[in-house]
């Protein structure tokens, strides 16, 4: 059984620091992109980064660029998404899927996702 568990996540003052985790298990795709999307109350949900497993490849929405870092162990299968410079608008449950396509530096549309992860929330707070 494929899961994916999501850590990490907590409350923080603007301009703070938190690292999220994802860890997978339960698989052996040759390779996959993981992405983590977020969505805030009332919101759609957004794609924002990415990550291909076998070149570590990876993506970043505008919104995230310059102040998110995704990275990855691919021995432990972890996932990692280092979110800096935080800012009240980052505010939202935010959550690990896997697609087991090697998308290359491009993000996956939500409903192609094989896999999620329950969610973890971020809240960043004046």
């Amino acid at each position: 059984e494929v899961q994916l568990v999501e850590s990490g996540g907590g409350l923080v003052k603007t301009g703070g620091s938190l690292r999220l985790s994802c860890a997978a298990s339960g698989f052996s795709f040759d390779d996959y992109t993981i992405a983590w999307f977020r969505q805030a109350p009332g919101k759609e949900r957004e794609g924002v980064s990415s990550i291909t497993i076998s070149d570590s490849t990876t993506y970043y929405s505008d919104s995230v660029k310059g102040r998110f870092t995704i990275s990855s162990d691919n021995a432990k299968k972890m996932v990692y998404l280092q979110m800096n410079n935080l800012r009240r608008e980052d505010t939202a449950a935010y959550y690990c899927a896997l697609s087991p396509v090697a998308y290359r530096g491009a993000l996956f549309y939500s409903y192609l996702a094989a896999y999620w992860g329950q969610g973890t929330q971020v809240t960043v707070s004046s």
